[in-house]
């Protein structure tokens, strides 16, 4: 096997099996050493045994519960250490289909403590130094619900959009200074995750559930192609174009002093008569 010079070392979370599993494979083959971050050590230990094989490149495994205060502050120190971390997946993150009155408010704490509190900390950890370079790649994995909070839980939706929004505000401010980033809004993709959100294989059906391999090799390919935000199962790409201009234009127009002339005391319509 040729070994090609390594492009620094990858960061995934969440990297024991689906989609995490899949970005360690396509980023070792890339040539990326890599870091692989999950509670389940087992699995993690035979894809690091399988990657190390098959691409010969260094694998280090973390278990760790991101859920876990002290657990997740050992990751941080880890990306905070290590100047070879070049590119971040966050990518651990769980879901639910439960509505709300249907939903333990601790098991939404906890999704919140994965999904947002974790990211956005390893985030933290890691791009100051990527800025200090003047190079790194931050690739966040959201969800279709993010701009679709009706399809499936709440919070799990609420969840989805602060990780859109994070990475669209670090674009903002971090393009300039050499740091790409990237959303990924999965649409339904086969993995565990659904078996934990409560929807069974049975109830999936084949025409809407993509495979996580397609799914984040479309990823990949919007990414090289500079995508801020790609959504793999949208097939036309303008769609988004379109939507994001929309959301561009609207925004310009909320600086006022003064409420809209509709929400003036003279324009509300009288209450109907009983």
């Amino acid at each position: 096997m040729t070994q090609m010079q390594s492009k620094g070392t990858a960061v995934v979370t969440g990297a024991s099996s689906g989609i995490g599993a899949v970005y360690a494979d396509r980023l070792a083959r890339r040539g990326y050493d890599m870091l692989l971050v999950a509670r389940n050590e087992q699995r993690l230990q035979a894809l690091a045994t399988r990657l190390r094989a098959d691409t010969g490149r260094t694998v280090r495994v973390e278990k760790a519960d991101l859920t876990d205060k002290s657990e997740l502050t050992r990751v941080e120190a880890l990306l905070k250490d290590d100047a070879s971390i070049s590119l971040l997946v966050n990518n651990a993150g769980f879901g639910s289909v439960r509505l709300m009155l249907a939903s333990e408010v601790d098991t939404m704490e906890s999704m919140i403590d994965l999904n947002v509190t974790a990211l956005m900390r390893l985030t933290y950890a890691a791009v100051p130094a990527m800025v200090k370079r003047g190079s790194g790649t931050v690739i966040n994995i959201s969800s279709v619900v993010a701009i679709g909070p009706e399809i499936l839980n709440g919070v799990y939706g609420a969840s989805k959009a602060f990780v859109l929004a994070l990475t669209q505000s670090m674009q903002h401010e971090l393009a300039d200074k050499g740091i790409r980033v990237q959303a990924v809004l999965p649409g339904a993709t086969q993995t565990e995750g659904w078996d934990i959100a409560g929807v069974p294989k049975g109830q999936r059906l084949p025409s809407w559930v993509m495979a996580a391999e397609d799914m984040v090799d479309a990823a990949l390919v919007g990414l090289d192609a500079g995508e801020v935000v790609t959504i793999p199962s949208l097939q036309d790409g303008d769609d988004w174009t379109r939507y994001e201009a929309g959301r561009n234009e609207l925004r310009q127009r909320f600086a006022h002093s003064r409420p809209g002339a509709r929400f003036s005391p003279d324009v509300i319509a009288s209450p109907p008569l009983l």
